[in-house]
């Protein structure tokens, strides 16, 4: 994840889940309740709330009841939730305005109507704003946005209409007219002061604001569209649906920006003399991502699903530009890996596991056959994503010692989160990427030339205690230990996103030590699931290093008592799928991130030259 990918990512703090909606409507009618206190001056405390609770409290109690059915008339989708919660929010603007107005109102003698011109604004702002976010959240289209937008203010205006007896200056109606739609007598004073002008000033000042949240929308959607092709709109109501709802709308964004790509899917699987699978290495060459459990970044939990052994999906070499697109892209990947898996021919002999080092780049591996394990570190140095290309070269410069398949994943065991400018990505070109394929080279050459032995393995796996907000996935730790000519090598898959510098050293070094190994390696899966809220939740972040060195350890004590003969294969087969594509995740996260940025202070822009051309329309009428 590159720093401008860590921004975007990061931006999910300030997200969170909707309060339900019954939540919101008693907190709403509280607030109401404590402004009629304040604002009105009646004989009883309970009156003034009352009053509060019905001129404030009723227009906020209908924006969150009616808007959720009227937004789905109109082809929506806004939850009762996020509605209340909306209606919630332009509530305490109204409040705080007329809080505002009231005090100015007491200090400057500007009297009743100052507060009353300021009680039309809000009304007209809490329209702009209820029309903002429904468009972000929920509709594309202004037209259809408008209606359900509109609730509050117009219920605000009928409740003012009525019991200000504007009726009076009208000559319509007969007797039942004047006693549903002329209740002036039950009101208070105050509102005595409210005329035709109000409302006509109310329509004007709405639409002058609409149309500035029109030109607002249009000024920053604009980058999107020339580049992408999308709208910003869809991104925000995908990332804020993921993020505080759960649900799937950011893969719809998401399709729209995919592209096709072939990747190879490696199967390496281990049974028991009676043919029973005891373990399964799937390797596909995308990335676990984006988060949460948009596209794959749940791909290690769904492909352990499959496996009738235990399972084990470390990292591929593989960036954020392989992304899958949709969660359903998952099954052609789990398909894939399914013929793969009827394709294996097994063997019972192996090599000794081997290392080799080329300037920053370690590799350990072993041999099963004519086929290769092997995974790459380059700790204690950080490191973060292989690019595709790389591993392909990687897996090409192995081979060519001689052996047929090389399942090459990706460590992916240190890293400094996003701090520095070198974020450690393993791009084409660069001097470390010459080092994985030479080190992959001469491993491969080692190994292929290497003496084969019966072949022993252990596995074990504990789920931890320890949750996604931890650093640690479903998956928890799996162990599995090769035992070849007496040699007993450890491979440690942790489901979660990296780890902290050092940890993996000190781990590997634990095991070695204490438990009479010859090699270990640490490997995480990537798992995009541990960061839904954070943007950086590596393993060992949150959980102490000394606690996840007891874990590993025990699991793997298990694994050892469970070592016994068995046989293994590998085979690879490829899927086509839909993933980001070059460059495209960086290009998002650059404009989403300039979006932020600038989208501040243009708003607030915006806001100075409506609130100057309001006051100027107030003051002329």
């Amino acid at each position: 994840m590159s720093n401008t990918q860590g921004d975007l990512a990061s931006l999910s703090r300030f997200i969170f889940r909707a309060p339900s909606w019954y939540s919101s409507i008693a907190f709403a009618l509280l607030i109401a309740a404590f402004a009629g206190v304040a604002a009105f001056d009646s004989r009883f405390v309970l009156e003034d709330a009352w009053q509060g609770v019905f001129y404030i409290g009723v227009p906020t109690v209908a924006a969150s009841l009616l808007t959720p059915p009227v937004d789905r008339l109109f082809g929506g989708h806004l939850t009762p939730n996020r509605a209340s919660l909306l209606a919630l929010t332009c509530e305490l603007v109204v409040v705080v305005v007329l809080t505002a107005a009231g005090a100015v109102a007491v200090l400057t003698g500007l009297g009743q109507q100052f507060v009353f011109d300021a009680l039309v604004a809000s009304l007209a702002s809490i329209f702009a704003l209820r029309l903002l976010v429904i468009m972000a959240v929920s509709h594309e289209s202004l037209a259809a946005a408008v209606v359900p937008a509109s609730i509050q203010t117009v219920a605000a205006a009928v409740l003012l209409f009525i019991y200000s007896g504007t009726l009076r200056f009208f000559e319509v109606g007969g007797p039942l007219t004047q006693v549903f739609l002329n209740r002036a007598d039950q009101a208070p004073q105050e509102l005595t002061v409210v005329g035709p002008e109000t409302f006509v000033l109310l329509a004007i000042t709405c639409v002058l604001y609409v149309g500035s949240v029109y030109a607002f929308l249009l000024v920053i959607d604009r980058p999107w569209r020339n580049s992408l092709g999308v709208s910003v709109l869809d991104f925000l109501r995908g990332f804020v649906g993921h993020i505080a709802e759960g649900t799937d709308e950011l893969e719809e964004f998401f399709e729209q920006l995919g592209e096709e790509a072939v990747v190879p899917v490696t199967v390496l699987a281990f049974r028991e003399p009676g043919g029973v699978e005891k373990a399964r290495f799937v390797l596909p060459m995308i990335h676990p991502g984006p988060m949460g459990e948009i596209g794959g970044g749940n791909l290690p939990e769904r492909v352990a699903q499959e496996a009738d052994g235990l399972a084990f999906p470390p990292h591929a070499t593989a960036g954020h530009d392989f992304n899958l697109v949709t969660a359903r892209e998952v099954e052609t990947i789990i398909d894939a890996a399914d013929r793969a898996f009827d394709e294996i021919e097994y063997t019972a002999e192996a090599t000794r596991s081997q290392r080799t080092s080329h300037g920053e780049a370690t590799l350990i591996g072993q041999a099963f056959g004519d086929d290769a394990f092997m995974t790459a570190t380059y700790a204690p140095a950080f490191a973060d994503d292989v690019e595709y290309a790389v591993g392909l070269s990687a897996q090409a410069e192995a081979r060519s010692g001689g052996l047929e398949d090389v399942l090459l994943a990706d460590a992916h065991n240190c890293n400094n989160g996003l701090e520095g400018d070198d974020l450690g990505h393993i791009t084409p070109g660069s001097k470390r990427s010459f080092d994985m394929i030479q080190a992959a080279g001469e491993l491969g050459e080692a190994l292929g030339a290497a003496a084969r032995h019966p072949l022993e393995l252990g596995v074990a796996w504990d789920r931890t205690r320890w949750t996604p907000q931890d650093g640690i996935g479903p998956l928890g730790i799996r162990v599995a230990i090769t035992q070849v000519d007496g040699q007993r090598t450890a491979y440690v898959v942790i489901d979660g996103n990296n780890m902290e510098p050092g940890l993996r050293d000190r781990l590997v070094r634990r095991l070695v030590t204490e438990l009479d190994l010859d090699d270990a390696e640490m490997l995480t899966t990537d798992t995009h699931i541990v960061n839904t809220v954070e943007a950086v939740n590596q393993v060992g972040t949150a959980i102490d290093g000394d606690e996840l060195g007891d874990a590993v350890e025990a699991v793997t004590r298990e694994a050892i008592d469970d070592i016994g003969p068995v046989e293994a294969g590998m085979a690879t087969e490829r899927a086509e799928v839909t993933v980001f594509g070059n460059d495209r995740t960086e290009t998002l996260a650059s404009h989403a991130n300039a979006m932020i940025s600038m989208g501040g202070a243009l708003a607030a822009v915006f806001i100075l030259a409506v609130t100057a051309i309001s006051g100027l329309i107030f003051f002329l009428a």
